[in-house]
């Protein structure tokens, strides 16, 4: 990766209905503007991210998606999300990319910010240079029934059953009744189903054992903003509809594009970058052997950063 770096802007964007949105610049001022979309949603930005860019090259804009992170009011204090949508994060980055004065720029996201990505990028390809996208995600209800409807059990028995402890005993579907727990009132029921709900993705995500990424996951703020975002969208389907992205993805075509996808994914396994791929035949996608999910496992970096470098000098 490259060299830590530190912003030299940074600030909150107002976004008119209450929420406060952090953003950051950091690199070259007079570069090529890239985006950086976090995982979850809920999860929020780190100092590693902006270590995926050329800092002499990329002028770097990060930012925490409404309710995590640095950003305002957090998850973890108010259980008010009715303005947390796909659509609102939308428009919080045509607000941010026009208050920043940006014409275009290239758009990296991994995950969940494939999601959040490709439905940028469907409705505002006019502003799109590149898109980079890891692990990707399309909220399609396979994808979610795999991870959180029992699927992902037939690989991660062990995990499942720490993850199903809260809702051991109910009828029901797990996303449903993690719902129901999470919006509970009481700390002493949201916050332990917070933490299991947080921490099977952390454990789950890479391909080998990462028992300090999953300590990451269960701090409880963290896990609680993490829980109620996430689970908030799943229960309403990303307010998307079925196979959107994936069909809308022909609006692509004069974008160019890498996908970038761990061939041992279990939190998006590769069939949707697959189709992703097949739908935008433009887009080159790239399948990492050896990895799983996380962004920094040694073979996805590699091809993140070969992408990232690839794109630098593009006008």
């Amino acid at each position: 990766m490259y060299p830590e770096i530190e912003p030299h802007a940074s600030g909150h964007l107002d976004t008119g209905d209450g929420n406060l949105v952090y953003w950051e610049e950091c690199g070259n001022p007079g570069g090529k503007p890239v985006v950086f979309l976090h995982g979850g949603p809920g999860g929020g930005c780190s100092p590693s991210h902006r270590r995926l860019f050329d800092p002499s090259a990329y002028r770097i804009v990060l930012f925490d998606q409404r309710g995590c992170g640095r950003s305002l009011p957090h998850a973890s204090e108010s259980e008010d999300l009715s303005s947390n949508t796909t659509w609102h994060l939308v428009d919080d980055m045509e607000r941010l990319r026009k208050s920043l004065d940006i014409p275009r720029w290239q758009v990296f996201g991994g995950s969940w910010g494939s999601t959040l990505a490709l439905a940028y990028a469907e409705k505002h390809p006019e502003r799109v240079a590149e898109l980079v996208l890891r692990g990707v995600f399309t909220l399609r209800s396979s994808e979610v029934d795999w991870y959180y409807r029992g699927g992902a059990a037939n690989v991660f028995p062990d995990l499942w059953e720490k993850f199903t402890a809260p809702i051991a005993g109910l009828d029901g579907d797990p996303v449903e009744l993690y719902a129901k727990l999470l919006a509970d009132p009481d700390p002493a029921v949201h916050g332990p189903a917070a933490v299991a709900w947080s921490t099977w993705e952390g454990a789950t995500g890479t391909l080998l054992p990462q028992p300090e990424r999953v300590a990451d996951f269960a701090v409880p703020e963290y896990a609680l903003a993490f829980a109620r975002i996430e689970n908030h969208y799943f229960v309403n389907n990303g307010w998307l509809e079925e196979g959107q992205l994936i069909r809308e993805a022909t609006v692509l075509k004069d974008i160019p594009g890498v996908i970038v996808q761990g061939r041992y994914d279990l939190a998006t396994p590769a069939v949707s970058a697959w189709d992703l791929h097949k739908a935008w035949p433009e887009s080159e996608l790239v399948i990492v052997p050896d990895a799983g999910h996380v962004y920094d496992e040694p073979g996805i970096l590699a091809a993140l950063l070969a992408a990232t470098d690839r794109f630098r000098d593009r006008p």
